[in-house]
């Protein structure tokens, strides 16, 4: 949900990247901080851990332009992969305008995909959120490896919900900014349709 700061006029957007360890997520915003002009996001937060996994998540604020004469900021965090830190993806999920979930396209990290989908669903039930409601977009990363699953299939097990989804690289930037400018503009649709 967005927090709306009416004497500085400001809207702040929280969007989550969800997906299996390892998947492509905080990539997705190394990437988004490295080739966003430094005088349009502060300072990209990080709490690594073994093996470059992200033990918490990471946080970057952007800012988006302006939505009725009030200034927008998106916030974007990661969730840990890591099953064993589902109380932390719980926690960064409470307060959130979008999600975009990153899938892992090697054949072998399909059921680990399937589930963090699953965990995914049941966390948002939890709290209250709906799926079908929260502006969701899917990318498919890691397109460039000769073990990737076709395209057609890892739609057909991931996306049920008919959301918009891209192939991405994220080391690379191929599908990075085509997801985080979809769940952008979805999450702006829904304020423009409520009063500010």
């Amino acid at each position: 949900m967005s927090f709306i700061n009416y004497n500085a006029k400001e809207i702040h957007c929280k969007v989550v990247y969800y997906g299996p360890s390892l998947g492509g997520k905080t990539t997705n915003l190394q990437w988004v901080y490295q080739k966003t002009m430094s005088g349009e996001r502060s300072d990209l937060f990080s709490i690594p851990g073994d093996a470059e996994r992200t033990l918490f998540f990471d946080f970057l604020p952007l800012n988006v332009g302006e939505i009725q004469g009030y200034k927008t900021r998106l916030h974007l965090y990661t969730v840990p992969g890591q099953v064993v830190y589902d109380a932390s993806r719980k926690l960064i999920l409470k307060g959130l305008d979008g999600l975009v979930f990153v899938a892992d396209s090697q054949e072998e990290r399909m059921e680990e995909n399937i589930q963090a989908l699953k965990n995914l669903e049941r966390n948002l039930n939890q709290q209250g959120y709906d799926i079908n409601e929260v502006p969701l977009v899917f990318q498919y990363n890691k397109r460039d490896l000769p073990n990737a699953v076709p395209l057609n299939e890892i739609k057909t097990a991931l996306n049920k919900y008919n959301s918009p989804d891209f192939e991405g690289t994220a080391s690379e930037g191929q599908g990075v900014f085509e997801s985080l400018k979809t769940v952008s503009k979805s999450i702006i649709n829904v304020l423009k349709g409520g009063d500010i």
